[in-house]
């Protein structure tokens, strides 16, 4: 029943055209995020790097570095190291999961605002889970590098407080793909998780508390769409990714990070970067207000 799908993963032509296809959706996605930048940056050039100028641009940087990747497929798919290789597919995850936490940021620290909450503490503690996220991806490239299962069993004892049984498990994983990989999977899937969770958090919290906001207007009415849409958006997108990356674990042919699953690779990607970034920045596409000249006062 399903051996189209098969001849489409073993074709040559196939193969070149999804990945190029790949490649150029990403580029298109990465030009608009660049051309929303500049327009930001007419705009209001004398604010310096907001945090909305900085969301357009690393996802300018995430797109495009996922364009080249996927246009030089072969070239990253057979590199002979595999710690390069995972550097080179993982490296864009890390930069996804940074760009639109800080999305979350920006939510939060509105919410926090309007509930005339501290907001002194925010910002580190994203540069703290950035920065954790990012050392503990660094340890596990060096372990598969170094080895495929003892060194990354002791390193996952040191990342993991569980139990014997769960421990137990995580072996038998082990001997299914290589313990690094196999925790490399895990962590991907709790990064993910954790996005969806702060996307539900603040995202919620800021849609419902503009709902309760008692002044009807066009504007309210359009940042609650705004919210609201971006929040489901964001939160399927990496419940799914958290679902594929599990699947991927317990089932080498949900693998979408390999040459020889084309049509896969296609369908994950579009899901879960490309179309979730292209509605994103589409619905964020207002731009911010221009500043008044302190010499000149509107008139009232």
């Amino acid at each position: 029943m399903f051996d189209w799908w098969d001849e489409i993963d073993k074709s040559q032509e196939c193969q070149r055209f999804i990945f190029h296809l790949l490649a150029v959706s990403y580029a298109f996605v990465s030009f608009g995020a660049l051309v929303q930048l500049c327009r930001i940056q007419q705009r209001v050039p004398e604010y310096g790097w907001t945090t909305q100028k900085v969301f357009h641009l690393m996802n300018f940087v995430v797109n495009g570095l996922r364009a080249v990747l996927f246009g030089f497929y072969k070239t990253v798919f057979l590199v002979k190291s595999k710690a390069l290789e995972m550097v080179l597919l993982d490296l864009p995850n890390l930069l996804f999961f940074s760009t639109y936490m800080l999305l979350v940021l920006f939510w939060a620290e509105i919410y926090y605002q309007a509930r005339s909450l501290p907001i002194n503490k925010l910002r580190p503690a994203y540069y703290s889970i950035n920065g954790f996220m990012y050392f503990a991806q660094a340890c596990i490239w060096i372990s598969v590098r170094l080895s495929h299962s003892p060194i990354a069993i002791e390193f996952a004892r040191l990342f993991i407080s569980a139990s014997e049984e769960v421990m137990d498990i995580f072996r038998v994983l082990s001997d299914l793909k290589g313990a690094g990989l196999v925790y490399l999977h895990l962590h991907f899937a709790v990064i993910s998780l954790c996005a969806a969770f702060g996307f539900i958090l603040y995202g919620g919290r800021l849609f419902f508390m503009l709902r309760r906001f008692p002044i009807e207007s066009r504007g309210r009415q359009k940042k609650l769409f705004e919210v609201g849409f971006v929040t489901g958006i964001c939160c399927a997108c990496f419940l799914l990714r958290c679902f594929m990356v599990m699947a991927s674990v317990l089932n080498k042919n949900a693998d979408v990070d390999v040459l020889y699953h084309p049509l896969l690779n296609l369908i994950y990607y579009m899901l879960v970067e490309i179309l979730p970034s292209a509605l994103v920045l589409f619905i964020l596409r207002k731009l911010p207000p221009k500043r008044v000249s302190d010499q000149y006062y509107p008139i009232r």
